[in-house]
């Protein structure tokens, strides 16, 4: 084997390892919980805020919505049981 050969060979693993090290760290950070909280928030605010910063009235007032109903439900569920 020449010196070369050696040298590419060489250089060959140090790239292997550079890119094994840089694909072990994607996984851990992929895996961490905090960036899977950091990703899920992300995508709950993606659904009400558009990438303007301004609210999606077409997704909030439908939650609202069934917040309220769900809330006025309770309250006279309640107040029937009473």
């Amino acid at each position: 084997m020449g010196n070369a050969e050696t040298k590419n060979l060489v250089e060959e693993i140090d790239d292997l390892r550079d890119h094994l090290a840089d694909t072990i760290d994607e996984l851990i950070d992929r895996t961490s919980p905090k960036s899977i909280a950091r990703r899920a928030l992300e995508r709950v605010k993606a659904r009400f805020v558009d990438e303007s910063g301004s609210p999606r009235l077409e997704t909030i007032v439908p939650v609202v919505a069934a917040v309220a109903g769900t809330v006025a439900a309770a309250v006279v569920i309640r107040r029937l049981t009473n």
